[in-house]
């Protein structure tokens, strides 16, 4: 009899096995994979790797470079290339900068609404953290909306990694990004005169010269001798 109870427990217990097997597979499958990628760290030598170095010429007179990642957002750096050289950019100005967080731009509306003519992009969030200088793809409450819209980070935010694709990092001329017109619209704001790829070697754009009121000027300040 305990013989019997044995080999009927044995039978059960290997009858059973495949659907154990199975259920573990099935439960296995439905985790998400972990993220094995390595992200390389950030270059901050602006004589390497031009085709993914980002300038910003602003309106304040300086010029911005930032390193573009492509091993830790292709897509997304892929596209800020493809606006970037077609002009996308210039013009653009800064429409959301709020103080000790960040300065948004890159809707040519100006309103925080706009974007381009290209299709919305499928998250790339990455375990990168959002400290200075970081420069992330804006988006609205789908994770899968980020069009043209980007923002530098003045302070470390990290409730927004691997909530926001982090594309880039800021790798010269922090101070200039400091010095961009606050406000939401800023009352002045600061504008992107040209983007480039620093592989183009664009010069550096002629800063537009002040407007000077026609009234301010009369006869005797355009007859008046010079140096005075």
């Amino acid at each position: 009899m305990l013989k019997t109870s044995l080999a009927l427990a044995a039978a059960l217990t290997l009858a059973a096995t495949p659907f154990a097997v199975q259920a573990q597979d099935e439960a296995a499958a439905a985790e998400p994979a972990a993220d094995t990628r390595v992200y390389s760290p950030v270059n901050f030598n602006v004589e390497e790797d031009l085709e993914n170095i980002l300038l910003l010429d602003l309106s304040n007179g300086q010029r911005v470079a930032i390193r573009l990642k492509p091993d830790w957002a292709p897509r997304h750096v892929e596209r800020i290339k493809t606006l970037t050289r077609q002009g996308f950019y210039d013009g653009v100005i800064f429409h959301r900068v709020i103080d000790g967080f960040m300065a948004q731009t890159g809707d040519p509306t100006g309103t925080g609404t706009g974007g381009s003519e290209l299709p919305d992009l499928a998250q790339e969030f990455n375990p990168m953290p959002h400290v200075r200088g970081t420069v992330s793809m804006a988006r609205a409450a789908s994770e899968d909306s980020a069009n043209s819209q980007f923002f530098i980070i003045f302070y470390p935010r990290f409730n927004l990694d691997s909530n926001y694709t982090n594309f880039g990092r800021v790798i010269a001329n922090m101070a200039a990004v400091d010095a961009i017109q606050r406000g939401e619209p800023p009352a002045n704001p600061t504008r992107i005169l040209q983007a480039s790829i620093a592989a183009d070697h664009k010069p550096v754009p002629t800063m537009p010269a002040p407007r000077v009121a026609d009234e301010d000027i009369s006869a005797d300040d355009l007859n008046a001798p010079l140096g005075n």
